[in-house]
């Protein structure tokens, strides 16, 4: 738990969120009211949701032909793939991205509540939701993925979380895309939980920890060059060397 904490730490999204989340806090307490509740809730809520969409549908898209815009996610999550144990592939490059988005939902969602509102307390609802409720459940999901990849003594929590993400890692990355502690009823409810049969069909030995791609590809081997990788992706995996889940 400890090291965890330390890598959370070092996170500069988190260094960027930390003195709005503080503010949110001085918010909540200063214009309390019941509703910044529900605000709180929404946000954390909408947060988990975020995580899987951006997991699934940004992070694990068709790899890109173009060699840049490549790089940028092979530095956001496939290097993280390939180097899972790798505290520097985390969290992708751009500390600011968490963010310039949190920002950009602060004001649509501010837009959306102002007519029914008023522009005051729409912003505060907003912000609350966002800066509070969103931030402090992406931290929870930075803690547990943190937490997942760290090689540390874990109780029964940490054995928990390990197991289940790593499953995405080592036996499916097409399945299992939520991280945080207990929101495996969101694969649940998209149709990508984990699946032993399925996975066995699916996994390759060669590709697994490449994201399905061949190791071998110029895409990957020109990533690795542009930033400085000299290491390899540590060999194949078998399927009894892979973890097992329940």
């Amino acid at each position: 738990m400890i090291q965890a904490i330390r890598v959370l730490m070092n996170m500069g999204s988190l260094h960027r969120l930390f003195p709005f989340w503080l503010f949110g806090l001085f918010a909540l307490v200063y214009w309390f009211t019941p509703w910044l509740i529900l605000a709180i809730a929404y946000g954390m809520v909408a947060q988990f949701f975020v995580e899987y969409v951006m997991h699934r549908f940004l992070l694990h898209r068709e790899p890109p032909t173009d060699q840049g815009v490549f790089n940028d996610l092979y530095r956001s999550h496939i290097g993280h793939h390939e180097f899972p144990n790798d505290p520097e592939f985390f969290t992708g490059g751009d500390h600011w991205y968490a963010l310039k988005f949190g920002t950009i939902s602060f004001v649509v969602h501010t837009l959306i509540l102002w007519p029914f509102l008023g522009l005051g307390p729409a912003a505060l609802f907003a912000y609350v939701a966002l800066y509070v409720g969103s931030v402090s459940a992406f931290t929870f999901y930075e803690y547990c993925h943190t937490l997942a990849h760290v090689s540390v003594p874990k109780g029964w929590f940490g054995q928990r979380v390990t197991r289940t993400h790593l499953a995405h890692h080592f036996q499916d990355h097409e399945a299992t895309f939520h991280v945080s502690f207990g929101m495996n009823w969101i694969d649940r409810l998209f149709g990508t939980k984990h699946d032993p049969e399925l996975a066995r069909e699916r996994f390759d030995r060669d590709t697994i920890l490449s994201m399905g791609m061949d190791p071998e590809d110029l895409r990957l081997v020109t990533a690795r060059k542009a930033f400085g990788i000299k290491k390899v992706p540590r060999g194949k995996l078998t399927r009894k060397q892979a973890p097992q889940t329940q």
